[in-house]
């Protein structure tokens, strides 16, 4: 699981260029976690004229990297930041040299802020606080602290400062947006040495919330995972064609994150039983998890299957909780796909049922050793309770679409290797 993962905001007093918190942690590191147009005819994708929208390339893959991230630039000047991409949470922030309390390795120097403080009565200071529960110390500055189900944390506090961006028509842009200066660090269980996190929620701390609010784009957020590694992501409404996508309503019982509400259960086209799943997308999270019936009835199925197969459980293989071994050691996923069925998500949505198909390829991996591990987790063992998320591994090889205007979430079948084109692109 990535160490963004649905974050918990709590409120909490603070000192230094900021005044840093009298706050201390029990610190526990522990070690993580194109050509245009070939192949759009055969599958009737067409990406149409972008105009106003930003585009971003991505890096990084769900294995062996365990994440994907883009590059930002951020102050002035504007220097470049590898930011985890994450749909699950709201807040962009940077270790941050305010100074820096507690800090872990990242790939760049630390970010250091601008002298441009977001006040504690700032509409996003109080969106990434629960009411009530944020006690103000100092008017002038707005403290914050994430804990990730990872068991990672970020403390900080909210600054303003410019991000140079690039229209996909080549003209630039420089808002000044609110993100974290995050200068006390506790890596979690799937901590990787990145610069901070690019959070894409629906909240209005949120950058693409940010920039919508300030009529730069429309407050959409898409993006296209390649299970290959690398992909794109986009901000705003004219790099797809709305009309080749399935799209299904947001739910409005699950407001704080990108749900479609909840979701059936299909194994091999043969419903499982398992109904009412209430389920997120989230980027941020390398596999997908199922709240613990579900996961167990699951795997028991799966395993039922593969004992008239070739394949054997490999507990000495500890890439993944469930690996299996072959005759041979796989190279990649079509090796073995033709041994697992294909699963879906079906989603209501009034008198229309939508399906979320995963085919081996959107829940397998090949492990260095050779062997086949499911990416389907136990959300028990990580604190979801009964909450079921469709992470990056699910995710690859389509573009997944979360339009906030419409309070749509939409996806199709694509080539994620094949970048859009426009005539300038954020890399």
């Amino acid at each position: 699981m990535q160490g963004s993962m649905f974050p918990f905001g709590s409120a909490l007093p603070s000192e230094a260029f900021v005044r840093l918190p009298d706050r201390s942690f029990h610190f526990q590191p522990v070690p993580g976690r194109l050509s245009w147009s070939r192949n759009y005819a055969a599958k009737g994708i067409k990406f149409i004229c972008a105009c106003s929208s930003l585009l971003f390339q991505v890096h990084g893959n769900v294995y062996p990297t365990g994440y994907y991230n883009v590059t930002m630039y951020i102050g002035q000047p504007a220097r470049p930041y590898f930011l985890d991409l994450d749909t699950g949470s709201d807040l962009t922030w940077l270790q941050c040299d305010a100074p820096c309390v507690r800090c872990v390795e990242a790939p760049h120097p630390l970010y250091r802020p601008s002298n441009s403080l977001v006040p504690f009565e700032d509409p996003i200071c109080a969106s990434l606080h629960a009411p009530g529960h944020h006690n103000c110390e100092d008017p002038t500055q707005c403290d914050y602290e994430l804990e990730y189900a990872d068991g990672g944390s970020s403390l900080g506090v909210l600054v303003k400062d410019a991000f140079a961006f690039n229209y996909t028509n080549g003209q630039r842009l420089n808002p000044r947006l609110a993100l974290g200066c995050g200068y006390n660090q506790v890596p979690g269980a799937s901590y990787h040495p990145l610069d901070g996190i690019l959070g894409l929620g629906k909240g209005k701390a949120s950058i693409v919330s940010q920039l919508h609010s300030q009529k730069l784009i429309r407050n959409v957020v898409g993006h296209c995972l390649s299970g290959r590694g690398g992909g794109f992501l986009f901000f705003g409404d004219d790099l797809y064609d709305s009309s080749r996508v399935v799209w299904t309503s947001m739910s409005s019982d699950y407001t704080k994150y990108y749900s479609p509400g909840v979701a059936e259960l299909f194994f091999g086209g043969e419903t499982t039983g398992l109904k009412n799943l209430p389920v997120v997308f989230d980027s941020g999270s390398s596999y997908t998890y199922l709240s613990h019936v579900a996961y167990q009835t699951l795997t028991s199925m799966m395993k039922k299957e593969l004992s008239a197969k070739s394949l054997k459980e490999a507990p000495e293989d500890e890439t993944l909780p469930l690996c299996w071994k072959g005759r041979r050691p796989f190279k990649n996923v079509h090796d073995v796909k033709k041994c697992f069925k294909a699963l879906a998500l079906s989603f209501t949505d009034g008198k229309t049922r939508t399906l979320f198909e995963l085919t081996p390829e959107a829940y397998l991996i090949i492990s260095n050793k050779g062997n086949v591990c499911l990416g389907i987790l136990n959300g028990a063992e990580v604190g979801l309770q009964d909450l079921n998320v469709i992470g990056a591994i699910s995710m690859q090889d389509r573009l997944v679409i979360f339009d906030n205007e419409k309070q749509m979430i939409g996806w199709m079948p694509t080539n994620c290797d094949q970048i859009p084109k426009s005539k300038a692109m954020n890399t």
